[in-house]
């Protein structure tokens, strides 16, 4: 997809994040919405959903979410009717707690880890459903890679990575959620990432 994405970025600017999300429908064919349940990701699955009712969300589960993230998952689909398509790693999580555990960031086997929980599994569905549009939850401020991006990206298989909430502070986001009588949750656990300024390796 050829895309003069500098002048998409400064047409989109000062646009909703529902009228980007219109944008990006008009030029894709096959959009899909990744999602972990994490905090404020109802935002990013009610825009969505709202535009285009049957999206497909590609939820990758790494099997270490907390009851409440599951509670809250559960709460979401029901309320918005989404489209999800579960991908869970190959391997169960107790048998990877006998082999491997989590192993801290700065093991060595960290990297097989976070490949087994999430890359493999969201390679899977990647390869599976063949997007031209993913649209992400990413904003600016989270980590120093997202600051480097925008509203739209390409990833390195051309695929156009748009982030309709990026200029959207925790503030702004909250307004939102509560404009449209949505649901969060902050117990939440990445064992990936065990710090919140790192990138789990799905964005960078």
């Amino acid at each position: 997809m050829a895309l003069n994405l500098e002048q998409i970025n400064k047409d989109l600017k000062h646009k909703s994040p529902i009228e980007i999300v219109n944008w990006a429908l008009s030029v894709s064919e096959r959009p899909l919405v990744t999602t972990n349940f994490r905090p404020y990701e109802a935002a990013i699955l009610h825009v969505t959903n709202s535009v285009k009712k049957d999206i497909k969300v590609i939820w990758c589960d790494t099997g270490y979410n907390t009851p409440n993230t599951y509670k809250h998952a559960e709460e979401l689909i029901a309320q918005l009717n989404l489209n999800v398509k579960l991908f869970v790693p190959k391997q169960t999580e107790a048998h990877r707690n006998v082999v491997l555990g989590i192993p801290s960031v700065d093991d060595p086997s960290h990297k097989l880890f976070t490949e087994q929980v999430k890359l493999e599994p969201f390679k899977r569905a990647m390869t599976e459903y063949q997007p031209d549009v993913w649209f992400t939850n990413l904003r600016k401020g989270q980590t120093a890679f997202r600051d480097s991006i925008d509203i739209v990206s390409q990833d390195k298989n051309g695929v156009l990575k748009v982030s309709p909430f990026y200029n959207f502070s925790d503030e702004a986001l909250d307004e939102y959620l509560d404009e449209n009588q949505l649901p969060n949750e902050f117990k939440y656990y990445d064992p990936t990432k065990q710090l919140e300024n790192r990138e789990c390796g799905l964005h960078a």
